[in-house]
């Protein structure tokens, strides 16, 4: 499953995603609104409003999760990306067994990144 997200400006979308988060661009159509990005085998479409679909604007109303290698590449993404981002929280090692956080993208999606600490999560 590649989750493809609505933004009202696809340029700024993809400068997030490339610039601050390490993405890059496999596919783009300026003249379709739509681009495919890819890190570390996570693809990620966005488009622009359309009028077959009748998007108007960002609508997803959950988070997407990032699983990451181990807890210190959580705590390394998470340096590198103070102070460009907007936080939802910082990183914590949660009861669960999980060591994440949550930034928000330019459309306001969340993204939550993560790692287990502990066998079985």
């Amino acid at each position: 499953m590649v989750p493809m997200l609505r933004t009202p400006d696809l340029g700024r979308a993809i400068a997030f995603y490339v610039e601050r988060l390490g993405f890059s661009v496999q596919r783009r159509s300026d003249a379709d609104g739509w681009a495919s990005l890819q890190r570390d085998g996570i693809e990620l479409m966005f488009a622009t409003p359309n009028t077959h679909a009748g998007d108007t604007a960002p609508a997803f109303t959950d988070s997407l999760y990032f699983r990451l290698d181990d807890a210190d590449a959580v705590d390394r993404l998470w340096a590198s990306l103070q102070g460009k981002v907007r936080t939802c929280y910082p990183p914590d090692t949660f009861h669960y067994g999980m060591r994440e956080f949550g930034l928000f993208d330019d459309d306001g999606y969340l993204l939550q990144f993560g790692a287990p600490t502990a066998p079985g999560c």
